[in-house]
């Protein structure tokens, strides 16, 4: 990984370097927009709407858009004005219980290493914040934006969450949640024997993106020059005719799935298990021939 920042995380009187990764990313199948006849690249002018003249990229300023439509430009000069923090410091305002921090606030992950002879202050100020149980709220000014952000700890690393700010987030304003929705005692006990039916502990590695993992068969098929081959769709189940059969039918489904699943993981046990008894057979077996050969 190659660090995208470098500073400083700065805890009372505390300052501890480090470097800054990105933690997460994306593995869409990226395109290039082409010619359909030929399969050459589609490239874009940057072409003034007034004049219609291409417009060198030192010429570009940015620009706001006012209700009306006028247009205001900022300049270099505007923006070096602004209040936005260069010392590359990471401020840690309070530390706060982490389920106080409701997760849509998040944005993005970073890892964060020790620099410059800081590991002993990097690790105390870890050990001391993951035995405390909270997070540490701090500020941080990275790619020409100040955020709020958590600091917390992820396998032995800071994990820096960069945070939208208040007035980013969106109220859910939705007619259903003034109207007085009436749910049957059944059904809710019934949705709540679904949830149990199919709760568990939760491994990432359980799923895939199949959707992107499809798009590459058929990227390598025709690089090939094969045949694309439309992967086998799955069986739909037939609508219920009401909520609570729907439900009941869930419920059904999933003890179904549960079972097979246990099935799948007991004869895998009782394999190992077969295995394991047959190593400590031979293991036995092969002291009585020594003794017996001497």
């Amino acid at each position: 990984m190659r660090s995208i920042w470098k500073g400083a995380i700065s805890f009372g009187l505390v300052t501890i370097p480090v470097k800054v990764y990105s933690a997460t990313e994306q593995r869409d199948v990226s395109f290039h927009q082409v010619h359909r006849k030929d399969g050459g690249r589609v490239k874009f002018r940057r072409v003034c709407t007034v004049d219609g003249e291409e417009v060198a990229y030192a010429d570009i300023a940015k620009g706001y858009e006012l209700p009306g439509g006028e247009v205001v430009v900022l300049t270099d000069e505007d923006f070096a004005d602004l209040p936005l923090s260069t010392s590359r410091r990471i401020d840690v305002l309070q530390f706060a219980a982490a389920d106080q921090v409701d997760a849509i606030y998040f944005n993005k992950s970073y890892y964060l290493e020790p620099d410059a002879q800081g590991d002993k202050p990097y690790v105390l100020l870890r050990d001391a914040l993951e035995s405390s149980g909270r997070v540490a709220v701090v500020k941080v000014a990275l790619r020409q934006r100040e955020s709020l952000a958590t600091l917390r700890v992820r396998n032995g690393v800071f994990v820096l969450e960069t945070m939208l700010w208040p007035d980013e987030i969106r109220t859910p304003d939705f007619p259903f949640l003034e109207e007085d929705v009436e749910v049957r005692p059944q059904e809710l006990e019934m949705a709540s024997s679904l949830i149990e039916t199919m709760a568990g502990d939760f491994d990432p590695s359980d799923y895939k993106d199949a959707y992107r993992e499809a798009l590459q068969a058929v990227i390598e098929a025709k690089a090939e020059g094969r045949e694309v081959v439309q992967p086998a769709e799955a069986e739909q189940e037939p609508a219920a005719a009401d909520l609570l059969s729907a439900l009941r039918a869930s419920v059904e489904a999933a003890k179904k799935g549960r079972g097979a699943a246990d099935g799948e993981d007991g004869a895998a046990k009782a394999s190992a298990g077969k295995k394991a008894d047959g190593k400590k057979s031979a293991s036995k077996k092969t002291p009585a021939r020594s003794r017996k050969s001497a």
